[in-house]
C-alpha cells in the first residue's frame, strides 16, 4: 500500500512548494516577509522543508495574496490552479466547519 507521500497529488504539491521556495529565493523582500511570518531563520530553511507545515505555509503564503500568486505563476509557468491544488493537498482535510 502506498503512503500518502507517494501519491502523485502529494508529489506534485511538494514539487510546487519547492518551486515556490525557489522563486522566493529570487524575491528577497517576499522571502524576508515569509520567513518573518513563519519565524524560521534563513539558515534553517533547508531543514524546514522537511516539515509538512512549512511546505503548506509556503503555498498558503501565495494563496493569501493574489498579486503574489500571479507574479509567481508568470515567473514560473506554474498555473494558479496548480497552486490551489497543492494548497488543498498540503493543508490537509478540513472539518467542513465555518472558517
Amino acid at each position: 500500500m502506498k503512503s500518502q507521500k507517494d501519491t502523485p497529488g502529494t508529489q506534485d504539491a511538494e514539487a510546487t512548494a519547492v518551486a515556490i521556495l525557489g522563486w522566493l529565493a529570487d524575491e528577497p523582500e517576499l522571502l524576508s516577509r515569509f520567513l518573518s511570518l513563519t519565524g524560521v531563520a534563513p539558515v534553517d530553511v533547508r531543514g524546514a522543508m522537511n516539515d509538512p507545515g512549512f511546505r503548506a505555509g509556503l503555498v498558503d503564503f501565495l494563496m493569501s495574496h493574489e498579486p503574489t500568486l500571479l507574479a509567481f505563476s508568470a515567473a514560473t509557468g506554474i498555473k494558479p490552479e496548480a497552486v490551489v491544488a497543492a494548497h488543498a493537498v498540503l493543508s490537509g482535510p478540513h472539518d467542513g466547519g465555518d472558517f
